[in-house]
């Protein structure tokens, strides 16, 4: 059989022009009466996407935009995959409305985005730039024009360079200006925009970008200092919160997207799943742990030593400052079991021949999108969860026919929703979910090398793609089901 009648014979199209065009027919036809029951989501359920500023707008220059680590850091030779930069990037600046009505086509009903700090205080600090906040406020308005909820990020780890020459998240200044940046922010959008996170995977741009060096700034700090810039990072979390409330319009709810270390049950009996249990608490303690809960576990401060940060108690309280959502971005699990030790769990390393994805780092744990809401929400009482971020990295090629067939992308997104009904259905109180991420974009280090859209960039041309995973996305959403 050729590959025409081949295509035929299972609903797909040889064009490659609007978006329903990929979208075959077995998949909009009813199903068969044996087919087994879908995994239908509750009515209300918010699906979207999410981006990043520096992975998608380009225009660094533009708009009176202030220098960020990231553009330091990305034009520093060797530190980037072929040097890449986000100086062009998705040229999402130039491009939004064209991809919020993409956005439309597909159904969504809601859009993660963050603002460039340096957008909006050039140095960090003083006079805010109109340019800046009238970009996002157009932003926000197509959104809404389009009928998707805007949620706002506040950090997604493009810190104004100025503000790294006085010590970065080693500063308790910089804690403090950017309980300044975020409130003014949140002032000037909230009668557009009710939903904003704080940060952005505190681990990551705190270990990756200061312990590491992988990331921007690229320093490797120590551990001693390690402790005592994740306080300030916590800190200064605590600090916006308050700032955010004070300034934003009443109605308006506060949050932040953290890449929680998801303890997953290697085996779920009973003793596995206490002592997944335990290590939630523990593997996050320097950061959704003192935010839950305003202190260090025993164990933290214990195996630091003479490491531990300095803190006071009125740290920990403004630290503690309650939140109206947790936001989890998730794409592996960490699996533990049972143990006879101080506390109760040892990790459970992946072997050679564990499946992964595209990127080495991303191995497949599906029934992690169960267990970690599901565990966040019993420790800690959380009433109000939303998967931030959730994707994959995939070596997208677009096909002879101008499609691209990212089966794999699907085949995840299938299994981790699957899993992610599982605990919607029993009751853990997840309320949206963004795929990561709308858009191939840049990807820090690894340049544009890893893909993770579920729609196709030709970087050379900014063409857009959608992919099977766009459609299959679609589907999901337009039926609040996964098949």
């Amino acid at each position: 059989m050729d590959r025409r009648k081949f295509l035929q014979t299972t609903g797909l199209t040889l064009g490659a022009g609007s978006l329903p065009s990929l979208v075959p027919s077995v998949l909009r036809a009813e199903p068969p009466a044996s087919t087994p029951a879908a995994a239908k989501f509750p009515a209300g359920f918010l699906w979207g996407s999410a981006t990043a500023s520096y992975q998608v707008e380009g225009a660094v220059k533009e708009g009176g935009r202030g220098v960020s680590i990231w553009d330091t850091f990305s034009h520093t030779a060797g530190k980037t995959a072929n040097g890449d930069t986000g100086d062009v990037a998705d040229d999402f600046y130039h491009r939004y409305p064209q991809d919020i009505e993409m956005m439309k086509q597909m159904g969504l009903k809601t859009f993660r985005f963050s603002v460039a700090w340096p957008r909006i205080f050039p140095n960090g600090t003083g006079q805010p730039n109109q340019q800046g906040v009238d970009f996002y406020k157009k932003l926000v308005d197509a959104l809404l024009a389009a009928g998707i909820e805007p949620y706002c990020t506040l950090f997604h780890w493009d810190l104004p360079q100025v503000l790294q020459d006085q010590g970065g998240w080693e500063s308790r200044d910089v804690a403090k200006a950017f309980a300044d940046y975020a409130g003014y922010t949140a002032g000037v959008l909230s009668d557009r925009c009710k939903h904003f996170m704080t940060m952005n995977e505190m681990r990551s741009f705190c270990e990756i970008g200061y312990a590491d060096g992988r990331h921007a700034p690229g320093l490797q700090i120590g551990r001693k200092r390690m402790a005592q810039l994740n306080h300030n990072v916590v800190y200064a979390h605590g600090l916006s919160v308050r700032a955010i409330r004070a300034h934003a319009k009443p109605g308006v709810k506060v949050g932040l997207a953290d890449n929680v270390e998801a303890a997953t049950p290697v085996i779920e009996t009973p003793e596995h799943i206490e002592a997944a249990r335990h290590a939630m608490r523990e593997l996050n303690a320097m950061y959704q742990t003192v935010i839950q809960e305003g202190r260090y576990t025993p164990h933290y401060l214990k195996t630091l030593g003479d490491d531990a940060p300095h803190f006071t108690q009125e740290e920990l309280d403004v630290i503690k400052t309650p939140l109206d959502f947790v936001g989890i971005n998730l794409y592996t699990a960490h699996y533990v079991r049972a143990a006879d030790n101080e506390v109760g769990y040892v990790s459970v390393p992946a072997p050679e021949s564990y499946p992964h994805m595209y990127s080495p780092w991303l191995t497949i744990g599906p029934e992690a999108l169960y267990w970690t809401p599901k565990l966040v929400s019993e420790i800690w009482n959380v009433k109000t969860l939303y998967i931030t971020e959730n994707g994959c990295s995939s070596a997208d090629k677009i096909a002879e026919d101008g499609h691209v067939y990212d089966t794999d992308r699907v085949m995840y997104l299938r299994n981790y929703l699957t899993q992610l009904h599982r605990g919607v259905s029993e009751g853990v109180p997840v309320k949206g979910y963004f795929c990561w991420s709308l858009l191939d974009n840049y990807e820090w280090a690894d340049g544009y090398d890893k893909r993770f859209g579920i729609v196709y960039v030709d970087f050379a041309t900014q063409k857009r793609t959608p992919k099977l995973s766009a459609h299959f996305y679609e589907k999901v959403i337009a039926d609040n089901e996964v098949k």
